[in-house]
This record gives C-alpha cells, structure tokens and sequence, in this order.
C-alpha cells in the first residue's frame, strides 16, 4: 500500500499532468468548432470522392478536390476567404465537380496516400477517372483563385 507521502507526492504532480492535457484537448475542440463554423460558410455540394467521379463522367467535367482538416487555420482561411465568395463557387460549379475531403477519415488517408499529399490545405484537379491533372497553388485570393481554375 502506498505510503501517505507517496500519495501526496503523486498529489503534488497531478496539475502539471492534467494542466497540459486540458489545455491539448480545450484546443483541438476549439479549433474544430472553427473549422466547422468556416465550413459552413462554403455553399459547394458535399460530394464524397466517388460520389464527385461519378458525377463528374456524367456532366463530362474534371473534379476539383479540397484535401483539409478540420482543426487546420490554413484550411479556414481557404474556406472563408475563397470557397466561400460567390464568384468562386459560380465558377467552381461552371467547370468542375467539387468535393472536400477530410484528411481524419479512413477516405482521407488512403487518397492522400495515393495521391502524395502531404499538407493542408491541397487543391488537385483530376479527371473524372481520377487521373491527377495539376496541383493548384495556395491563394488566398479570390479572383486569383478563378484564374487558376479558369
């Protein structure tokens, strides 16, 4: 049985243990209520990464696809700034089947293991047999944004 120093020592410890862990999980919560609050500003269909190859062949148009993650600051400033501006869904939905994948789910890891992603946010312009056309550059810009895609 523990002695009642040990008890207090271990005591002692415990705010230096549990402080950091509040403060890792407080922040992870935090920053996925902002990523999912800059997400629901982006008014562009929900399509998962089949679902958008389908679609795709059918209205003979290339895929636009968003690799990100939910807690990432670079992935809500693409979805605030950009993907959420009119002009740029008109254009995305004039050219492209659009779809977002989120880098935690089992979709996410397998297409960025396929397709050699290794950051956030990635933009990548595919056919609608999945064939990789180009990586889009990272803008913050709206109207840069359209040019690229145009």
């Amino acid at each position: 049985m523990p002695s009642q120093q040990t008890k207090k020592k271990w005591v002692s410890w415990l705010p230096y243990i549990a402080l950091p862990l509040i403060l890792y999980f407080g922040n992870v919560e935090l920053q996925t209520y902002l990523g999912k609050k800059a997400l629901s500003q982006v008014d562009l269909p929900h399509l998962n990464f089949e679902e958008a190859l389908i679609k795709a062949k059918a209205e003979d148009k290339q895929v636009l696809i968003d690799i990100s993650a939910i807690w990432c600051p670079a992935c809500r400033k693409l979805d605030t700034l950009v993907l959420a501006e009119e002009s740029v869904q008109n254009a995305i939905n004039k050219e492209f089947v659009f779809a977002r994948i989120e880098y935690e789910s089992d979709a996410g890891k397998s297409f960025m293991e396929k397709y050699q992603v290794n950051g956030f946010p990635t933009l990548l312009i595919l056919d609608h047999q999945g064939k990789k056309i180009r990586k889009l550059p990272l803008t913050f810009s709206p109207e840069q944004f359209i040019s690229l895609i145009q």
